[in-house]
């Protein structure tokens, strides 16, 4: 427990362009979605952020918003931003290891989203 307790603070020392990985680097929503992925990104139970694919369906451009979806089975998470009609899923691994743990990390995120938008 206390390596995992130590393995925690090092990801929270992280900053969130270390955090950052995947084939996909473009977040939407410019500066603002920057801005909400590095917010989502300091949880310290937060270890990873892997952006896909920005898919588009129609004019680009309105407002930005963001939720944390429910947790797999081994607490990862998922992050929805959407700006208009486009949308991109962000997926957010993190250091817990069940559902219960991940909705925890949810509630928490989107508290934080919530609380920025």
């Amino acid at each position: 427990m206390t390596e995992n307790k130590s393995t925690i603070h090092q990801n929270a020392q992280n900053s969130s362009r270390n955090k950052l990985g995947g084939t996909h680097t473009t977040i939407i929503g410019g500066r603002a979605g920057k801005k909400l992925v590095s917010l989502v990104s300091q949880h310290p139970e937060i270890k990873k952020v892997v952006p896909s694919v920005i898919c588009v369906k129609g004019i680009a451009g309105g407002i930005l918003t963001g939720k944390v979806l429910r947790s797999d089975s081994r607490g990862n998470l998922r992050l929805l931003l959407t700006e208009g009609r486009s949308f991109q899923e962000i997926r957010l691994v993190t250091t817990v290891g069940t559902a219960e743990e991940g909705d925890r990390i949810m509630n928490e995120l989107n508290e934080i989203l919530k609380t920025a938008l």
